[in-house]
C-alpha cells in the first residue's frame, strides 16, 4: 500500500534511488511479499539549497495507511534509510519520514484495463 515519494537533487541517479527505496520498503515485510502494493515515484529538483549552500539531498516520504505501531514505522524508516546509505554519497543529506494516511478518508479506484 505505501506511496513512496522521493524528492532528490537532479544530479543524483533517480532510477537507482527508486530501486533502493522499493527494496527497503519490501524488506520491511509490512507489505505484500511480492511488492505488488508498493508504489514508488521520484521528483528531481534542479533548484534547491540548504541555508546558503547547495548540497545533494534525498528525502523520502513513506505514506502508509494508519494503524501501524511506532516500532513498525521506525523499522520501515530505518530499512529504507539503510538502502539509501549503500549509495555512499558524499556531502548528501538522506532523510526518510513515515506519514500516516487516515483510513477513514482514503479513497482508491483502479480503472479497468
Amino acid at each position: 500500500m505505501p506511496h513512496c515519494i522521493i524528492e532528490h537533487s537532479a544530479s543524483l541517479d533517480g532510477e537507482t534511488i527508486l530501486a533502493l527505496v522499493f527494496s527497503g520498503a519490501l524488506e520491511s515485510e509490512l507489505f505484500e511479499a511480492d511488492g505488488s502494493d508498493i508504489k514508488v515515484r521520484a521528483i528531481s529538483y534542479h533548484r534547491h539549497s540548504t541555508g546558503s549552500s547547495r548540497s545533494d539531498f534525498v528525502h523520502v516520504a513513506l505514506k502508509i495507511l494508519s494503524g501501524r505501531t511506532p516500532e513498525q514505522k521506525q523499522m520501515l524508516s530505518r530499512s529504507v534509510l539503510a538502502q539509501l546509505q549503500t549509495l555512499k554519497l558524499i556531502n548528501c543529506s538522506l532523510t526518510v519520514e513515515v506519514v500516516d494516511i487516515d483510513r477513514a478518508s482514503y479513497s482508491k479506484h483502479i480503472t479497468p484495463a
